[in-house]
């Protein structure tokens, strides 16, 4: 039992054992979600967290000590978000010939996403402090935790809350889409890349190539609006 609980000991001080961990949650959750068929509530993101919390308590690792290892794939974020220049390029006439509606609808989506959450929060009695880390959940994580950090929120609880915004939108957005009777794959790709940025986009490119390629426009547009109108809410509504 003491070799067990020292072999323990050794790993769960290397980072190698949580990075590991989190891929080889992901991969089962991946394989299992394609398994399904995609189904919306088979998440491949929500489905590693369920596999990795457990795991997390069990063992009693707190969320520093699991970061360390998993920092790895967060820095990742960053090139991913800038990759999100490839769809925009491909898509450049298309978008040269919808300006308007696009800008329209980017203009309302993001402060629709950042406003209805501050009003709601204060509407709740929250702290001003969850507030301001509640206002760019619909923003990409990378761009999201550089504005709360700006506002005054809590970086960490942001990235909670980016979260779980994401495996809301890519659970409930093909079930909503289909009951609204949106069929345009441009609406519904655009709609969820704004509402629930990286992982929503994912979702919608198991869907439809077109309805991802206009999540992956929307997301990276969202996060550069987010970025200029959340700190003008957070000073006029808190």
């Amino acid at each position: 039992m003491n070799g067990v609980e020292n072999l323990w000991s050794y790993l769960s001080a290397t980072p190698l054992l949580w990075l590991t961990t989190t891929i080889l949650a992901y991969i089962a959750a991946d394989f299992s979600a394609r398994r399904l068929g995609y189904p919306p509530w088979a998440n491949p993101v929500l489905l590693a967290i369920l596999l990795i919390a457990p795991l997390l308590w069990v063992t009693r690792t707190d969320y520093a000590a699991y970061f360390e290892g998993a920092q790895f794939i967060h820095f990742l974020l960053g090139p991913a978000t800038v990759a999100l220049a490839v769809p925009l390029w491909d898509n450049r006439e298309t978008i040269r010939h919808s300006v308007a509606p696009i800008l329209m609808a980017l203009l309302v989506g993001s402060i629709v996403a950042a406003g209805s959450a501050i009003i709601l929060a204060r509407g709740f009695g929250l702290p001003d402090e969850v507030i301001l880390s509640l206002a760019p959940k619909s923003t990409t994580a990378p761009v999201a935790l550089g504005i709360s950090e700006a506002v005054g929120g809590v970086p960490t609880l942001t990235a909670v809350l980016v979260i779980l915004t994401g495996i809301i939108g890519a659970v409930t957005v093909t079930p909503l889409m289909n009951l609204l009777r949106i069929e345009d794959w441009r609406a519904r790709g655009f709609a969820v890349g704004v509402a629930a940025h990286g992982i929503g986009t994912a979702r919608a490119f198991q869907v439809n190539p077109i309805a991802g390629a206009y999540a992956g426009i929307a997301m990276a547009l969202n996060a550069l609006l987010t970025s200029l109108i959340v700190p003008l809410l957070a000073r006029w509504l808190v």
